[in-house]
């Protein structure tokens, strides 16, 4: 799947955002939804570029991001990623009108085969999402004002969430006489410890707000605006950044097989991992090292 690798960086001035010089990037990271940035070392900035859409996911955008950490998964010089969004909010969910034609019932009236297409289309979607927890890098999400529908099926895929105190969550589905279906009701049950409050949240499309978000362990941070909120998203990347990109990928690759899998499981599994590691002389030399310090 992440077979691509990163061409080359385009040399340019840097230019600042949120207190940081960036890089703009290569061909390769050139998207018609999403604006991607380098603003340190190793460290990539996924931006939702609609703002004048207030960020709405279309069809283009679920491409744009399938492409974007397929490009990331195999880029050696990004370690750490920061998802947020442009404009006034995170997002606003599903843009449903660019979806309305293939909403519409076929010409010959074929029940099964639009069924049979409705299902492809949202594995494409379940797929474009799922590309984030999939994604060798740890993605860090930064959510400010509204993320509504599809937003909390993406944060969801993300390792860190946090956001600022404004912010808001949604799962809206229900109101659109749906059940939540690209995420939501499979990942965060495994991030927050209520049932009973995601249960409430989906039921009533309700919204939960990031004190709350905060108190059930749905964000880790809150922020009092997103200034304040990127700064300390884009400190935590390079910290993250800065250890041995080998121990980090794999650490995100433990986690996610242990939350799906028993303790035993788990263990043997990063037995048979490290084991690897330890005929390695230079990991034998990095612990050395770390302990003459």
């Amino acid at each position: 799947m992440f077979k691509n690798s990163l061409k080359r960086l385009i040399t340019q001035q840097p230019r600042k955002v949120i207190g940081f010089s960036v890089r703009s990037m290569s061909g390769d990271y050139q998207f018609e939804t999403l604006n991607v940035v380098k603003p340190a070392e190793n460290v990539l900035h996924v931006e939702m570029n609609r703002p004048n859409k207030r960020n709405a996911m279309n069809q283009q955008f679920f491409k744009d991001m399938t492409k974007c950490f397929t490009h990331i998964a195999d880029d050696p010089h990004a370690r750490v990623v920061v998802l947020s969004g442009s404009g006034k909010l995170f997002t606003a969910g599903l843009d449903v009108m660019s979806f309305a034609s293939s909403l519409m019932p076929t010409p010959d009236g074929d029940v099964g085969r639009k069924a049979f297409s409705m299902r492809k289309m949202i594995k494409e979607i379940q797929d474009s999402l799922t590309v984030i927890e999939k994604c060798p890098q740890p993605v860090i999400a930064a959510v400010h004002s509204a993320c509504v529908g599809g937003g909390v099926d993406m944060i969801c895929a993300c390792d860190i969430r946090m956001s600022t105190d404004d912010a808001w969550f949604q799962i809206k589905e229900v109101d659109l006489a749906l059940a939540a279906d690209i995420g939501t009701l499979q990942r965060m049950p495994k991030l927050m410890g209520s049932h009973s409050l995601i249960r409430e949240l989906a039921y009533t499309a309700r919204p939960m707000y990031a004190d709350e978000a905060q108190r059930n362990g749905f964000v880790g941070r809150v922020f009092k605006d997103k200034e304040e909120m990127m700064k300390s998203a884009f400190r935590l990347a390079k910290q993250i950044a800065s250890k041995s990109p080998i121990a980090v990928q794999t650490t995100k690759l433990q986690l996610n097989y242990a939350r799906d899998h028993g303790v035993d499981e788990g263990l043997d599994y990063i037995a048979s991992w490290n084991m690897g590691f330890a005929s390695d002389t230079r990991y034998v030399e990095s612990g050395t090292g770390y302990h003459a310090k």
